[in-house]
């Protein structure tokens, strides 16, 4: 199992930011991304939206990265850990320009990135950005497909109804071959297709953890789906089973941080029995940054070893 680190302050989930992270700087992410770096870490995820209806407040907070644009600078400060996203909202960009935003950071960073898209689900947010809401689904899979056309083909050629190109040229290529990992979030049959054919990894929101070992079967099993030479990814948060749809906080027993040794130990392996193969470190609320970065190191040189 991989364990991503929980960088403080990617956004302002009011069920889930600590009081203290909300003074954490750019420059304190910095930091803690590269000291995290150092410790072992194998990946770093941000999140995205570009921005929240105000009646939205309560639940989401307003709190948001650009995906793209966060993921380039933590590669640029780091040299080893991969940069995920959870995730990029995919229909809200032009996929040409997504692609070569992609490729950029990728080829720069020497191949330390993941792709990890979402079709979105805040209708107003499609509204104020003039995209529309109910065929987001239909334009993302057109959009995935025109993007790995662009990483992949030297004579990239793409005829769709959102999209299309030919007689063009585009570099540079990701670095990562075939092309760079991609990875998509959702709970839904169409999400799965989607994956099966375009995809190399999962990230769950809204499915039980019990359900995950079907859901992966359907995806690895489905008909598009190829071996990629690779093994299938899924990528889960426990702190995401206290967040249901619309960003409603609920109490879940599963999602409680603890400092208690085994019982990390247990839920870890828990995930890992039912196919997750990528989690955020369940780090306990602490009260400052540098409390923070002491349990890290804590974790990952006591829990994750009995876990990987």
């Amino acid at each position: 199992m991989q364990f991503s680190f929980p960088l403080p302050h990617m956004l302002e989930l009011p069920s889930l930011i600590q009081p203290w992270e909300l003074g954490v700087t750019g420059p304190d992410q910095t930091r803690a991304v590269q000291r995290a770096e150092a410790m072992g870490y194998d990946m770093v995820n941000v999140c995205e939206h570009f921005i929240i209806p105000k009646e939205h407040e309560e639940a989401s907070g307003g709190f948001y990265f650009s995906a793209n644009a966060a993921q380039g600078y933590l590669l640029g400060a780091t040299e080893r850990i991969r940069v995920g996203t959870t995730i990029t909202l995919l229909p809200l960009q032009h996929p040409i320009v997504m692609a070569k935003s992609l490729s950029t950071i990728d080829w720069m960073s020497g191949g330390r990135l993941i792709a990890a898209f979402g079709v979105g689900w805040l209708k107003d947010e499609f509204d104020l950005l003039g995209v529309p809401f109910h065929e987001r689904g239909k334009m993302a899979d057109e959009y995935i497909a025109a993007i790995i056309e662009l990483w992949t083909s030297e004579s990239p050629t793409f005829e769709g109804k959102y999209v299309s190109f030919k007689d063009v040229l585009f570099a540079p290529k990701p670095a990562q071959k075939p092309h760079i990992p991609v990875w998509m979030g959702g709970d839904v049959d169409s999400v799965f297709n989607r994956i099966a054919k375009y995809g190399s990894g999962w990230i769950p929101f809204l499915t039980p953890p019990e359900k995950f070992p079907e859901k992966i079967e359907y995806i690895t099993t489905h008909p598009d789906y190829t071996d990629k030479g690779h093994p299938f990814e899924v990528s889960f948060s426990l702190a995401s089973l206290s967040v249901g749809e619309g960003h409603v906080h609920f109490d879940n027993p599963l999602a409680e941080l603890t400092k208690d040794r085994q019982q990390l130990i247990d839920k870890l392996n828990w995930l890992k029995g039912l196919g997750v193969t990528c989690t955020n470190a369940p780090l306990p609320f602490v009260n400052s940054l540098d409390e923070h970065l002491d349990l890290a190191q804590w974790f990952i040189e006591e829990i994750a070893p009995l876990v990987r």
